[in-house]
């Protein structure tokens, strides 16, 4: 790609000095003023294209995931005993103990239990199940 551009320029660099050189007839001239004009301003251009690209994937791709990233961490370091929480295999339950990277679930009104890595939970739930509740006859 940069080759091809690079071939580019230096061909109409020298169909712009054969101009020039046709109309005055200095070689010296012609080559100079033809192939600064023509440098300068499509580089400007070209850098303030890619500077508005690398602007455009910052703000639309780059800094949206690291602010989700940063809630996902804040979340996971405030889990606490007796959370509701849903993982990312869609159980539902609530923490009966947590250690470094593991987290103990109970599971409905069995009080069955199971052990998950910490990066599964996906959310922290506000609301008890209705489920969850112990049946009352």
């Amino acid at each position: 790609m940069i080759l091809n551009f690079a071939n580019i320029l230096a061909e109409e660099a020298v169909s712009v000095q054969s101009a020039a050189e046709a109309v005055t007839g200095d070689t010296t001239a012609a080559a100079a003023t033809g192939t600064r004009s023509l440098m300068g301003g499509d580089m400007i251009t070209t850098v303030v294209m890619m500077l508005a690209m690398v602007a455009i994937f910052y703000f639309l791709l780059i800094r949206p995931q690291r602010k989700k990233d940063k809630q996902v961490k804040d979340m996971l370091s405030a889990l606490k005993v007796g959370d509701r929480i849903c993982t990312i295999g869609g159980l539902y339950g609530t923490i009966a103990a947590l250690k470094d990277d593991t987290v103990t679930l109970t599971l409905g009104s069995l009080q069955n239990t199971i052990v998950i890595a910490r990066w599964a939970v996906r959310s922290v739930e506000n609301v008890a199940l209705e489920n969850d509740t112990e049946p009352q006859i």
